[in-house]
């Protein structure tokens, strides 16, 4: 019996439509890290487990795909480790390899692997999937793309300030406006917990706080409790969930929160440098906005963070997030390297072109002209044609079989191609081709120039 055909949840294929389009959100997102001074570098799809486990907090390590060493591993398996069913232990002993979470910790174990070969501040950009072993739902997939820009190296602010408008520039380019562009500090939220008497649990603290607009305020409160948080210290967060205003008023608000905090004043002086500067150089089509509860439950943010919103109307989550990790090359032995970085969802941009309607008509029409086959003579003088057009960057190719002519035309109009040629023994006499429009229906005898001219 023949097997069914399928594949695993939270994967996907990609017709050449989605992939025309797919291509058309990297191309822009590449054109843009490059002309921000980014520049490109691959790593493995699989790291050692070691260079990933530990790296994201408690939640992320669950969600790591882990690879089977290679064998029979389980004859290597201590008996009583296997008697106990523990698997984190038994993991550890039966996988030396994972694929990748993120791209952000594998640039980590780059940069202090080469560091040696690279010029810092080192910008470089990364456009490659990743993996994780999520509950599969609209916008979260368990393959996914990242595109990411990260610059290490530097403390200075201004990067902040340029990933910001880096991502006003691609989204501009995309044709999405009113995008919101949330941002926070960590240095914010040590200050927070530290008012409240919950320092100590800075990060169940932010994993709970960072859950907000998925379950709203009292189940954060209910996790906040579970994890040993005092409910007089959370009532002390009511402030927070009422801050209103714009960003300044928001700032003035939080310095009398956190007057007690000189972290977190050191935040909120971080905060107001990159929010006034942004201003002054001025957004296209973005709005950055302060949100206190924006906490990303990543372990290595050290200074601001940042969430780009959906647009207003598509129900998809973020479509974009990043910060800044003053020492996370610490943790693989090079210290005191700050770096920050930003990450762009391919998949969930994608879903909001779709939605919107964004996708240039465009974007699918790969083929420029598709010459009609009417046998093997006509087939040498279309190919001859074919290959000074293709010398001209306009893309053309000939229909390989000799078919009727309405199967033909058929297939150039399925693929919504522009223009057909047709050439026969007349055409071949006097040089020449025929050239029709798809859309109008009009034809027009031309020479190769000419048609070379059609399409530049």
């Amino acid at each position: 019996m023949a097997q069914k055909p399928r594949i695993p949840k939270g994967t996907r294929d990609f017709s050449t439509e989605e992939v025309a389009k797919r291509n058309y959100i990297i191309n822009i997102i590449k054109r843009n890290f490059e002309a921000f001074g980014f520049q490109p570098i691959e790593t493995p799809s699989f790291e050692l487990s070691e260079t990933l486990m530990g790296k994201y907090g408690e939640e992320g390590d669950r969600l790591i795909f882990k690879i089977l060493n290679s064998g029979d591993f389980l004859t290597k398996l201590d008996d009583d480790l296997y008697r106990d069913k523990d698997s984190n232990k038994i993991a550890s002993q039966i996988s030396e390899k994972a694929l990748r979470y993120d791209l952000t910790v594998p640039f980590a174990r780059y940069v202090v692997q080469h560091q040696n070969e690279i010029e810092f501040p080192f910008k470089r950009y990364q456009i490659q999937p990743v993996w994780r072993a999520d509950r599969p739902q609209k916008g979260r997939f368990r393959e996914f793309y990242q595109c990411d820009a990260d610059v290490v190296g530097s403390s200075s602010l201004w990067q902040d300030v340029e990933f910001v408008q880096l991502y006003d520039a691609v989204f501009s380019d995309l044709g999405l406006n009113d995008i919101v562009i949330k941002i926070n500090h960590r240095k914010i939220l040590t200050g927070i917990a530290e008012v409240i008497g919950a320092k100590e649990k800075l990060i169940d603290f932010t994993v709970a706080l960072d859950k907000l607009d998925k379950i709203g305020m009292e189940k954060v409160k209910e996790e906040m409790i579970t994890k040993g948080i005092s409910k007089s210290g959370i009532e002390k967060l009511q402030p927070l969930f009422d801050l209103s205003g714009d960003f300044n008023a928001q700032i003035e608000a939080l310095r009398s929160i956190l007057k007690d905090s000189e972290e977190g004043q050191q935040g909120l002086e971080e905060l107001d440098f990159i929010h006034n500067s942004v201003s002054e150089i001025g957004l296209k089509e973005c709005q950055l906005k302060l949100d206190v509860t924006l906490a990303r439950g990543l372990n290595y943010y050290t200074g601001a963070i940042l969430e780009v919103s959906s647009p207003e109307g598509v129900a998809i989550g973020s479509i974009g997030g990043g910060g800044r990790y003053d020492d996370l090359t610490g943790i693989f032995g090079l210290k005191d390297v700050s770096g920050t970085g930003i990450s762009f969802g391919l998949d969930r941009i994608y879903l909001v072109l779709e939605e919107l309607n964004k996708f240039p008509e465009t974007v699918v029409n790969a083929i420029n002209v598709l010459f009609i086959n009417f046998g093997k003579d006509e087939a040498l003088y279309c190919l001859k044609a074919i290959k000074t057009l293709r010398e001209h960057h306009i893309n053309a190719e000939l229909y390989p079989d000799a078919s009727k002519l309405k199967k033909q035309m058929n297939y150039a109009n399925n693929r919504a191609i522009p223009f057909v040629v047709l050439v026969g023994n007349e055409e071949v006499s006097n040089n020449i081709f025929t050239l029709k429009d798809m859309n109008t229906g009009e034809q027009s005898a031309l020479t190769l120039d000419g048609l070379i001219k059609n399409f530049t």
